[in-house]
């Protein structure tokens, strides 16, 4: 490993607790929501009660991740209708995507999760369909202990600011680019 790659800050000596995290996964690259899964098995493997709303995607994907999830107990609510770029009625997507909203956010104030994932989250609120300012009041009011991961790319100024921890992943390639179709337990 080359000294370059090592870290040049260390964390602070004192650390101090708090409640819950904001996680935001942004970028072009791919991986966010596979990213945000991964966190959702180590809060499961701690015996978090954890929940997912996804905003984008139909249960006509049947995306894997979802399967796994609901044996392990996670609460998964899939309330998108697909990709914008494949939909017939733009009104009618925009009307899920609010309803998503109108969810996510009795979950984030609930305090029945740990955890929420959020994804895909970052779409409805470029596209207008989602109320920026009444997402972030709803993260910033969520139950105290409620960790949350949104995904999704080009994540508002807002959304990353108000965030604990942000990454964004960067597309470097991708198989697509070649024409390779996304691919069940690969890609979804």
């Amino acid at each position: 490993m080359s000294s370059d790659a090592l870290p040049v800050h260390h964390p602070p000596r004192e650390r101090r607790n708090v409640d819950s995290l904001l996680i935001v996964n942004t970028g072009d690259g791919k991986g966010k929501s596979t990213a945000a899964f991964g966190t959702l098995m180590r809060s499961v493997a701690r015996g978090w009660p954890v929940c997912v709303v996804q905003f984008m995607k139909s249960g006509q994907w049947r995306v894997g991740e979802a399967e796994v999830a609901r044996r392990l107990g996670v609460t998964w609510l899939t309330h998108g209708d697909g990709f914008t770029w494949e939909s017939d009625d733009l009104d009618r997507s925009a009307g899920i995507a609010r309803e998503a909203w109108r969810i996510a956010s009795q979950v984030l104030a609930s305090g029945e999760y740990r955890l929420v994932i959020l994804d895909e989250v970052t779409y409805p609120m470029n596209y207008g369909w989602v109320d920026p300012a009444a997402v972030i009041e709803g993260l910033r009011s969520r139950f105290a202990t409620t960790n949350v991961i949104c995904t999704g790319r080009n994540a508002p100024a807002e959304l990353v600011d108000l965030a604990d921890t942000v990454t964004e992943m960067r597309n470097v390639k991708h198989a697509y680019q070649t024409g390779v179709r996304a691919r069940r337990g690969i890609d979804f």
